[in-house]
């Protein structure tokens, strides 16, 4: 485990996967992020690359090759994270590609994902680059995981979460048994900017927004105010996810999404996927901001 802190803020990093695992308010030591239990969800805020989601019987083809690909990708459980800068504000990990992960992913190339603290701000950055000689397919994402409510005298249904701009999306639905994304959508905001959390909100999974207009979502307390929001400007989806009555709410950028049930396996045709030439980098952050109000 490894620690960044400001006068503000401290955060917790694991070298497995490189997961944001702590959120801690400096002065009077609240906690943001979800503490993981394993007996409901045993993680915090796994890093999703090169894929988000499911893949159709958790393969895909390339070249008209088949590949295994597990869930999310391989960084979130990797332990070959390497810890390439550290300052007492900052820090890097670095993972590239390997011959065990070249039989899951045919690419070579480099990840890097660094956290930032600026006063009550936590940057995420992503760079990757494509070190081999053809073009390389791939999805990125944050998964992280808020604790809420933030108080004991508080419910889960006393919160909402509140866009930036008034929406016109559906989410659309997964297929429970397979965790690939349908073409069915269902209407997911209670006024066109909030949505009410609740127990049973995530019983059909994973809320999954493809067009957005907002790019920004604050947790708010319906009386209380804002507990913090996720600006994600460089990513076009976004999901919302917990375990139904569990007390944290995930709020999800995307650059990808899950499969489609119709979808052909082909990675370069792939929903979302992204395509970086040969010898190019691609970099894309979000970040986490805490609203002062918690923090003193």
């Amino acid at each position: 485990m490894l620690t960044i802190q400001n006068d503000l803020l401290s955060i917790d990093i694991k070298t497995v996967g490189a997961e944001l695992s702590k959120i801690s308010a400096v002065k009077n030591n609240n906690q943001f992020l979800w503490h993981a239990d394993p007996k409901v969800w045993g993680s915090h805020a796994p890093n999703l690359f090169p894929i988000i989601g499911s893949m159709k019987d958790d393969s895909y083809t390339y070249n008209d090759k088949l590949y295994n690909m597990i869930k999310h990708g391989f960084v979130r459980h990797n332990d070959k994270m390497i810890v390439k800068q550290q300052s007492e504000t900052s820090i890097t990990f670095f993972l590239n590609s390997n011959e065990d992960l070249y039989e899951m992913f045919p690419f070579l190339f480099e990840f890097e994902i660094n956290y930032e603290l600026k006063d009550n701000t936590i940057i995420i950055n992503h760079t990757i680059r494509n070190i081999d000689d053809k073009t390389m397919y791939f999805s990125l994402g944050g998964h992280p995981a808020f604790t809420c409510p933030l108080y004991n005298d508080e419910t889960y249904s006393d919160y909402i979460l509140e866009f930036e701009k008034e929406e016109t999306s559906e989410s659309y639905l997964l297929n429970m048994k397979t965790g690939l994304v349908t073409n069915k959508t269902k209407p997911a905001f209670d006024s066109p900017n909030t949505i009410n959390l609740r127990g049973d909100l995530f019983n059909e999974d994973a809320l999954i927004f493809k067009d957005l207009k907002s790019r920004k979502v604050a947790l708010r307390h319906k009386t209380k105010g804002e507990v913090l929001s996720v600006a994600f400007e460089d990513f076009p989806y976004l999901g919302i996810w917990a375990k139904p009555n569990a007390s944290y709410v995930c709020i999800e950028p995307w650059l990808g999404v899950a499969d489609a049930e119709d979808t052909n396996q082909r990675i370069e045709e792939k929903e979302g996927i992204l395509s970086l030439p040969k010898n190019d980098t691609f970099k894309a952050s979000y970040s986490i901001i805490i609203n002062p109000t918690h923090l003193d």
